[in-house]
């Protein structure tokens, strides 16, 4: 199964890279199908166009990032500009902050190769719908656990130590 997965992101980097497949995440527009709710010149904020919660957007950089994975220490604070941003647009939202999610799918558990985080409102739609966002706190010294989801706070405390974003425990 993992085979699969790595195969598909191998090829999908591949096309990238040539220019043979774009890049829908780069070109984010209404006339594109995306509803945009905020943009800057650094990001753009979106409704996630298969909801799993009562509110579910996207924030994305303009600037092409292939996933979390690709981040590190050096990116902390987009990060927490991105978890900002997502803050304040749940602020306008009227969500309580017990009912927030904020964080990014893992590789080779994304479905679009650019850097994008997922802003929930709960309660989700269904229970097999919050099952994609699960959060896993880690023992020891790692702050998260095996998953394929990292809470925006999680990611910035790894990449605050110099590490990086996966599935295994980091």
């Amino acid at each position: 199964m993992f085979s699969f997965f790595k195969f598909r992101l191998q090829t999908e980097a591949i096309q990238l890279a040539e220019g043979s497949i774009p890049c829908k995440f780069c070109n984010i527009s209404p006339k594109n199908g995306f509803k945009i709710v905020w943009e800057d010149d650094t990001f753009v904020a979106f409704e996630d166009i298969r909801p799993a919660a009562m509110h579910h957007l996207q924030i994305t950089p303009k600037k092409h990032i292939e996933s979390v994975k690709a981040l590190n220490k050096f990116d902390v604070d987009m990060v927490r500009s991105m978890e900002e941003l997502g803050n304040r647009i749940l602020d306008d939202l009227g969500v309580p902050t017990a009912m927030r999610k904020l964080g990014f799918h893992i590789p080779p558990f994304n479905s679009v190769n650019h850097l994008h985080m997922h802003v929930q409102g709960l309660p989700y739609r269904s229970f097999v719908r919050g099952f994609k966002y699960p959060i896993v706190n880690g023992g020891g010294s790692h702050q998260k656990g095996f998953s394929w989801f990292a809470e925006a706070g999680q990611t910035i405390r790894i990449l605050e130590r110099g590490g990086s974003v996966g599935i295994f425990p980091s």
